[in-house]
């Protein structure tokens, strides 16, 4: 299990990339699942990066990483404002295209991409838990 503490911003989301790829790196992964694992990943951490912590509050962003058998799991953590993504809609892409094609659909594609998709908050923390099962 490997863990990642960044702040909530922009400028560290190569960081979360290194992170990542330095995890991943001993699984014997496809090309289609690392960049989805990949995507996903970094969909929701720029989604706290923009909306967790509002008013310029100084956030973290806190990453866990583990492999049981054929599937890879990522746990996501902020202290930012409560926020259960199982309960968005589904996104309207045509009002989407009409905002100029920003924001709306990272945790919707996470949702579709990912195999598994769990939400808890406990003591003041989101904690979302997505997986992927390994393609053989």
């Amino acid at each position: 299990m490997n863990t990642l503490s960044v702040r909530s911003d922009l400028s560290e989301l190569n960081k979360i990339r290194a992170y990542l790829k330095r995890n991943m790196q001993i699984l014997r992964l496809s090309e289609e699942d690392y960049y989805i694992i990949e995507l996903s990943l970094l969909e929701i951490c720029i989604n706290i990066i923009r909306y967790a912590y509002p008013d310029d509050e100084n956030g973290e962003i806190f990453l866990k990483t583990w492999q049981d058998n054929d599937r890879v799991y990522l746990e996501i953590r902020d202290n930012g404002v409560p926020f259960d993504p199982r309960h968005t809609k589904k996104p309207d892409i045509d009002e989407i295209m009409k905002a100029g094609g920003k924001g709306g659909l990272g945790v919707f594609l996470t949702r579709k991409l990912m195999d598994g998709f769990k939400y808890k908050r406990i003591k003041k923390q989101n904690i979302l838990t997505i997986y992927k099962i390994l393609s053989p």
